[in-house]
């Protein structure tokens, strides 16, 4: 009986995208430079997977309507609906994304519903709804990564409102009692003439600091630049470039892991990194991008509360296996290193898992030995005994989802 099916992703090329991680990651030829933002691995229908059985290559998620409770467990399919509940992603961020936040299930039900019940196409660029699932996020840093998360403390964004004489008309907005909440609002309803008005004198300031040498990446200036260059269309400034203020900055070190809850403003500007998040692709973009920005309906969606950003540890499960603990029931990510003369155990039922090689080759016991940028799916009736040198990711859901 096959107890490890070979997966095949789905590259997504979005123009953030970089071009030579995730090629050289998967062993292909990309000598047009194209941007390859993101590879999946999972269940999504804007990118199922393939996974090899014994009747060839197959859809993941067909596979797992086919057989929902050898593929996922009892207790995992009855959980999520017979679906694989999360989404496996490598990123590889080259120029800043969007600032965005996710809904929360409640929140993605009726809005897809009521989407769905009016008519918008699923592919309508003023579509907000693509699914009607939650998107708690964690990425694990694979290199020095950037990103904006949360609101700032008050004292922080006060001391920005001070510090850019270009902000001195939004002072008295954030005012004496420092509302997030009716700064934040004010400036995504200014109409575009008052956004250019304010950004247009910051842009040439902080240009002349650029050829000066002055900008640095710790600082919001430094992104505030970047974005000018990359998102100002026809004399137009994009408003997303206020958030890059009032967010809190954050730079992640490779093997450190920051989760992303519902509700929380944020933004990747630089690096690459490991991502899993539950099975949706639902954002609410709130700037820096050309795409459609809904704003009566991000602010539905936002906690407007300073956050305190958290860089999570990995914790020991034994010498070969570390795991990130979130509060998200609908996913875990676990990382690996197998040295020479190590076995590791994969016991059954414990739930769907994803495993992608990120160094070495790693041996299962079935067919050829796993390499660097291949992946493979297992399923929560699956024993594997792994063998090799090397480094792997797995996503899989919380033990407490399997039981």
């Amino acid at each position: 009986m096959q107890t490890v099916f070979p997966l095949k992703g789905v590259l997504q090329h979005y123009a953030w995208g970089g071009t030579q991680f995730i090629p050289d990651l998967l062993d292909i030829n990309n000598e047009d430079k194209k941007p390859v933002a993101e590879w999946w691995m999972g269940t999504h229908p804007k990118g199922p997977s393939r996974v090899l059985t014994a009747q060839g290559w197959q859809r993941l998620d067909e596979w797992v309507t086919s057989n929902p409770i050898a593929a996922l467990g009892d207790a995992v399919a009855k959980r999520f609906g017979g679906k694989l509940p999360f989404l496996f992603k490598v990123l590889d961020v080259k120029k800043m994304l969007s600032i965005q936040v996710h809904p929360n299930k409640s929140a993605a039900v009726q809005g897809f519903y009521a989407e769905e019940k009016e008519g918008v196409p699923i592919e309508a660029p003023d579509r907000n709804f693509k699914d009607d699932n939650h998107k708690p996020e964690l990425m694990w840093a694979l290199t020095d990564f950037w990103l904006l998360h949360g609101f700032r403390n008050i004292k922080s964004i006060n001391e920005l409102l001070e510090s850019v004489p270009e902000f001195a008309g939004l002072r008295p907005v954030f005012g004496t009692d420092h509302d997030i909440a009716r700064l934040y609002r004010h400036v995504m309803e200014l109409s575009q003439e008052r956004v250019n008005e304010i950004l247009e004198p910051l842009e040439k300031r902080l240009k002349i600091s650029y050829e000066k040498g002055l900008l640095k990446k710790d600082h919001p200036d430094f992104w505030a630049h970047r974005a000018f260059c990359d998102f100002t269309q026809g004399g137009n400034y994009d408003r997303g470039i206020f958030s890059v203020y009032f967010l809190n900055l954050v730079n992640v070190k490779p093997g450190e892991v920051v989760f992303q809850d519902s509700g929380i403003l944020h933004a990747y500007l630089e690096g690459v990194n490991v991502e899993l998040m539950a099975n949706s692709d639902n954002v609410l973009r709130g700037g820096l991008t050309p795409k459609y920005v809904d704003v009566a309906e991000l602010m539905k969606h936002v906690r407007f509360e300073s956050v305190i950003p958290k860089i999570l540890t990995p914790v020991s499960i034994n010498a070969i296996r570390s795991k990130v603990e979130t509060p998200a029931p609908d996913f875990q990510l676990s990382h690996l290193v197998l040295k020479k003369g190590q076995q590791y155990q994969r016991m059954p039922n414990t739930g769907p898992e994803i495993y992608f090689v990120l160094e070495g080759n790693v041996s299962t016991g079935e067919g050829s030995p796993f390499s660097k940028g291949e992946a493979f799916f297992v399923p929560d009736t699956s024993l594997v005994n792994m063998e090799g040198e090397g480094e792997l990711f797995c996503a899989g859901v919380p033990f407490m989802m399997v039981c």
